[in-house]
């Protein structure tokens, strides 16, 4: 659901893909091939937040900030599942660890990976190409290319993930029993796979 707060509407690009059960509140700006799983929630009501081309906010995350502040989600970020961002600004293709907490004025620089169930205290800096795990979260090396090659990959996924929701996903009734030539979508979704083999 979008929701106006304030005289203020969020602006969704029609390219992305919001879920009818994620709720997007007040100042908020998504940009191109964005990617809001259902559960999610982004409430631009105490400040705004930008979600540049290409970010996915994925199921159960919160996106928030305390008054006044406003934050942004660079390009083609990548928020796992039940992730907590609470004022902190991501850089450019970046991975967000599933319920992963970055609190207020944190700093996550280009290209990082943080571990799934790491805490970011407050005003961490956190430098571009680091890998950061724990609680509280600390730097333990750089990211390679080739770590990032796979999550840039996997982030592909995400990107391509609107247009398929705007084309195939309804509400339905469930079927009573499994059709008799169901099939596993095994050569739908092959990227990530055919990136892992070589």
């Amino acid at each position: 659901m979008i929701y106006s707060f304030k005289g203020y509407t969020p602006v969704v690009h029609e390219s992305s893909f919001v879920h009818p059960m994620a709720a997007v509140t007040g100042n908020v700006i998504i940009g191109k091939h964005c990617y809001i799983g259902p559960g999610a929630a982004i409430r631009g009501d105490w400040g705004q937040i930008i979600l540049e081309d290409g970010v996915n906010v994925q199921e159960n995350c919160t996106v928030h900030m305390f008054p006044g502040k406003s934050i942004t989600l660079k390009e083609s970020t990548h928020v796992g599942h039940g992730a907590i961002i609470h004022g902190a600004n991501l850089g450019r293709n970046c991975l967000i660890g599933m319920n992963t907490v970055i609190m207020d004025d944190a700093e996550i620089g280009d290209e990082c990976i943080v571990g799934a169930m790491a805490f970011v205290k407050a005003k961490t800096i956190i430098p571009m190409r680091s890998l950061v795990v724990g609680n509280p979260a600390k730097v333990i090396k750089e990211v390679s290319d080739e770590m990032i090659e796979w999550k840039t990959k996997g982030t592909q996924l995400y990107q391509q993930l609107p247009a398929d929701c705007q084309e195939s996903l309804k509400e339905v009734e469930p079927l009573r029993e499994v059709p008799k030539h169901m099939e596993i979508q095994e050569d739908v979704y092959k990227t990530l796979r055919d990136f892992m083999k070589k």
